[in-house]
């Protein structure tokens, strides 16, 4: 069973978000990508929506969190390679997000973190399967 996965995050300027990630090297798509939504593109099956705060709540009755004060998710990144993911989080800072904590390195399992423009926490992390395999 295939399940798509859609992240909706709010942003305070939906252009800026979008170059920011263009910049990280991913896409977006243009069909359900407007003035107040972006559609990103983060594989097959995973996307997060973009939205400008007016327009996120008009789906919470709930306060929008402020993501450069408090935490509310950390959104994780599987790549395949420790390479694609100092690529990944240097392009994140390259293109104006801030970093949020130290590397993890565990020999098998490796990782980097950053915040995007609007506070919100992402890790990019590589896990070496068969040394998993090799521990269990």
């Amino acid at each position: 069973m295939s399940t798509a996965i859609f992240v909706n995050l709010p942003v305070k300027d939906l252009g800026k978000s979008m170059d920011f990630f263009t910049r990280l090297g991913f896409s977006f798509n243009r069909q359900f990508t407007d003035e107040n939504a972006a559609c990103l593109v983060i594989s097959d099956t995973i996307y997060a929506m973009l939205l400008v705060e007016p327009f996120f709540q008009t789906f919470t009755k709930k306060e929008i969190a402020d993501a450069t004060k408090s935490t509310e998710a950390i959104l994780c990144l599987g790549v395949e390679s420790r390479q694609r993911v100092d690529e990944l989080a240097d392009r994140a800072l390259a293109a104006g997000g801030l970093p949020a904590n130290e590397a993890m390195d565990q020999g098998f399992m490796y990782g980097r973190s950053f915040q995007d423009l609007d506070g919100h926490l992402w890790e990019v992390m590589y896990m070496d399967q068969d040394a998993v395999q090799e521990r269990a």
